[in-house]
Formats: structure tokens, C-alpha cells, sequence
């Protein structure tokens, strides 16, 4: 029962101890992802007992970068970051899937490792060689707002006879279905045009192209601002050639890595991608935190309908049981009229009761089972063997209809009421309100207190 004696649990009412560095953000995904995984008290335990399936959301927001080999992917997140953890290179060096993700020590995993850190990909294992060119990367870094950022860095894709080891293309569209952000990158002195690229962004355009964000990446190795324009051209115009891609306000920020040895007079939009990674950040806290709020409704109502099913059944168990009780009562009934017929009804049976009783007795027994004997004196003599035998069958019919009738629909015990009641009301007084807390302190960094109110 979540409270009992010993109240909240813990993960509610006490939250784990955080890093000091810790920020609000960070906290508020963390605890509303505690509220899910508890083992005992936590929503997905509760709703899967009622027959719901919730899924915990991510302590982390995940923003897939993808593009033409040598776009600059691994050294912007090295940029953001600000660690050198991908190998970066004009070769073809990220031929596998890594996963960039914060945590409390520099280590490297691979393969099976990768999956369990990142249980919501485990469907990955169905995919041909991908499993095998999985890696994650974990680093220390706290800069910018990668500590609520895990990056996918993947495969640099070129057209011809480059052969990949597994589906590149369905696999990129797959993780694209599942992360929370899609980064595109064209490099201009590469294949910005690279038919790959475009038939993925193109399948991904169709259901996730809010996801979808391009860049003009390695913008200052582009020439002259002339030379820049013509390559963007050239790209939104193959883009806009594509079904749904045609869209106004076509948006492609020009990139590039900062280096101060090698000053580039080229605007450097590279901060819009910060920009546009706290915005997802946002979304992803609010989406959180609405959809806990939604969650916990479900339960209440999944609850509350389990407890009105209930005293249905109940309802209809006690109809059922007072139906049984009168038809059996009938069934047993027939039975013991056809057996006083028998002792007392025919002029066989006042014989030999007063020869076994006497006169004066005899006449008292009949005396007393007259109403019985006058009812069965009215069914004619020759009828007699067929009115029994009916009378008979019509008894054992009246104890199947009664048997039949006891069948009663299962109800919930006193003790598995309480929990349930129990579960609901924790649901409703510490999960909600816990949601409002974090949902004001979420918003507290961005308005006033008064504003609150």
C-alpha cells in the first residue's frame, strides 16, 4: 500500500540526493521519472496491476545528428560538449551508431551494453548488424546543457557503391521515429546533395518533420559569401523538389566551429542549435510533465471504473443468489408435496396408515394433510402416473435453473478493495501534487512568484 505506517514513499516524499550542480531542469526530469519506476509505488507498477501500459519518460532528451559524410557531425557535438570524444576526420570515420551521454566517469560501451543503458531502443536487436555497431560514449562534461542531451552521432552517408554492414537507411529512419530532436547536416564542399540523405529526410518529413532542423555546416570552408548563397540554393531547391519539403520559410542556418586562430568573416549561427536544444529541452519537461498529469488521471479512472465493475457484479451476485434461493426452494419443495401425495393421497395410503397408526390417529394425520390430499384428489385417477412424473421432472428442472442461476461474477476482496482504494489515493494526493511542485518550480525560473499565484 503506498503510505501504510511507514507513509510516502520515499522517492515522493524524500527525494534522492542530487549533485550540487544539479539544475532545476535536471531535477524535475529526474523526479518525475522516479515517480514512474519505483518498484512498488511507482505509475507504471500501479497501472500495469490495472491493466495500463505507461511508459516512463526519458531523464534525457535524445537529438540524432545525421548527414553526408564529413558534414562537421561529430565535431559540433565535440563543440557542444567541449571534450574531444568523437574522431573526426575527412575519411569516412563514424561507420556505426554512438551515443554521446553524460555521467559520472569517462568509460566506453559497445553492443549489448549500449542497449540495456537505452532500454527504449531495445527493438533495435531486430535489426541486422546494427546491434553489432552500437557504442555509447560517456563523459563528464556538464557544458551548455549537455548533461540533459544524450547525442546520437551516426553513420556519414554517401551515395555510389559505399556498402554499409546493416540498413543504414531503415535504421536511420527508425531512430528518427524516436528521438526527440533530428539535426541535419549538409556540407558544401562534400555531397550536400547526397541522395541518401534526401530519401531519409524525406521519409522522416512525412510524420516527424517538426524534428527535423538543417544546417549549412562548415559554412566558413564555403568561399566567398556568393559562393554560399549558390550552395544553399542548390540544396533548398533540391529540398523543395521532394513531396511535403516544399514548405515556406525554408530555414538553413549557416555553421561552422569556432576557432579563433582561424577568424572566418562568415555569420555563425551554430548558437541556433543551443537555441533549438534548450527549446526541445523545454518541450520535453512540459510534455513530461502533462503527461504524468494524464497518467495519473488514467489510473484514477482505470480505478474508479474497477470499483464500480465491482459493485455491479456484487449487485448482480445478490439478484442471482435471491433468484437461486427461490428456485430451489421450489425444487425442493415439489418433491416433498409428491412424497405427502403419496403417503396421504390415495385410498391405499389411509388404509395403511390406520393400520399401522389406528383409527383415532390416522384420522389425525389425515386431518392435518388434508390440503395437500384435496389438491392432489383434483388431478384425474387415470392422470395420475403422468402428473406425478411431470411434477418430478419439473423439480430436478427447478434445481438445474437454481444451479445454474448461483453462478455469481468474481469481486474483489475487502483487502484488494483497500489497496486499490489506497493506490488512488496516492495517486491523486502525492503524485499529482508533486507534479504541481515540480511544474512550479519548473516554471519559477521563468516567471515571477506572483505570477504563480
Amino acid at each position: 500500500m503506498p503510505g501504510g505506517k511507514g507513509g510516502k514513499p520515499r522517492e515522493a516524499a524524500n527525494p534522492a540526493a542530487a549533485s550540487v550542480s544539479e539544475s532545476v531542469t535536471e531535477r524535475v526530469l529526474r523526479e518525475a521519472h522516479s515517480l514512474y519506476v519505483h518498484p512498488g509505488h511507482g505509475l507504471v507498477s500501479i497501472g500495469g496491476r490495472l491493466g495500463l501500459t505507461l511508459l516512463p519518460p526519458r531523464r534525457k532528451v535524445t537529438v540524432m545528428v545525421m548527414g553526408n559524410h564529413s558534414a562537421g557531425k561529430s565535431s559540433f557535438i565535440n563543440w557542444y560538449v567541449e571534450e574531444h570524444i568523437q574522431r573526426t576526420g575527412v575519411a569516412i570515420e563514424t561507420q556505426g551508431f554512438t551515443f554521446i551521454t553524460s555521467g559520472r566517469k569517462r568509460e566506453s560501451l559497445t553492443g549489448n551494453a549500449t542497449l540495456h543503458l537505452y532500454p527504449h531502443f531495445q527493438a533495435l536487436q531486430s535489426f541486422k548488424g546494427v546491434p553489432e555497431y552500437l557504442s555509447t560514449e560517456i563523459c563528464t562534461s556538464k557544458q551548455k546543457q549537455f548533461p540533459l542531451v544524450t547525442f546520437l552521432d551516426t553513420p556519414g552517408l554517401v551515395d555510389g557503391d559505399m556498402k554499409y554492414p546493416f540498413d543504414v537507411e531503415g535504421a536511420l529512419i527508425w531512430f528518427g521515429q524516436l528521438c526527440d530532436l533530428i539535426l541535419v547536416f549538409f556540407d558544401p564542399m562534400g555531397q550536400a546533395l547526397c541522395k541518401r540523405t534526401l530519401n531519409i529526410v524525406e521519409n522522416l518529413n512525412e510524420g516527424h518533420g517538426d524534428k527535423l532542423h538543417f544546417y549549412l555546416s562548415k559554412a566558413d570552408e564555403a568561399g566567398a559569401e556568393g559562393d554560399r548563397q549558390r550552395v544553399l540554393m542548390q540544396i533548398v531547391q533540391e529540398l523543395c523538389k521532394r513531396p511535403g519539403l516544399n514548405k515556406c520559410g525554408f530555414d538553413m542556418p549557416t555553421i561552422y566551429i569556432p576557432n579563433s586562430n582561424k577568424p572566418s568573416r562568415c555569420v555563425n549561427q551554430i548558437e541556433e542549435i543551443c537555441r533549438t536544444i534548450e527549446k526541445t529541452i523545454s518541450q520535453t519537461v512540459q510534455h513530461t510533465l502533462n503527461a504524468l498529469e494524464r497518467d495519473c488521471h488514467l489510473i484514477e479512472e482505470a480505478t474508479q471504473r474497477l470499483l464500480e465493475e465491482d459493485n455491479v457484479a456484487r449487485n448482480s451476485n445478490f439478484r442471482a443468489r435471491f433468484r437461486g434461493a427461490l428456485l430451489g426452494l421450489a425444487g425442493c419443495l415439489l418433491p416433498i408435496f409428491l412424497l405427502v401425495t403419496l403417503l396421504f393421497g390415495t385410498a391405499f395410503a389411509r388404509q395403511l396408515w390406520t393400520l399401522v397408526l389406528g383409527e383415532e390417529q390416522s384420522q389425525a394425520l389425515e386431518l392435518s394433510m388434508r390440503p395437500v390430499a384435496s389438491m392432489w384428489s383434483l388431478v384425474p385417477e387415470e392422470q395420475t402416473l403422468t402428473v406425478f412424473f411431470g411434477l418430478l421432472g419439473l423439480s430436478i428442472l427447478l434445481l438445474l435453473l437454481a444451479s445454474y442461476t448461483f453462478r455469481t461474477k468474481p469481486t474483489l476482496s475487502k483487502k484488494q478493495k483497500r489497496q486499490l482504494e489506497d493506490r488512488r489515493d496516492y495517486v491523486v494526493d502525492v503524485v499529482l501534487e508533486k507534479k504541481r511542485q515540480l511544474y512550479e518550480e519548473y516554471l519559477r525560473q521563468s516567471i515571477g512568484e506572483q505570477d504563480l499565484s
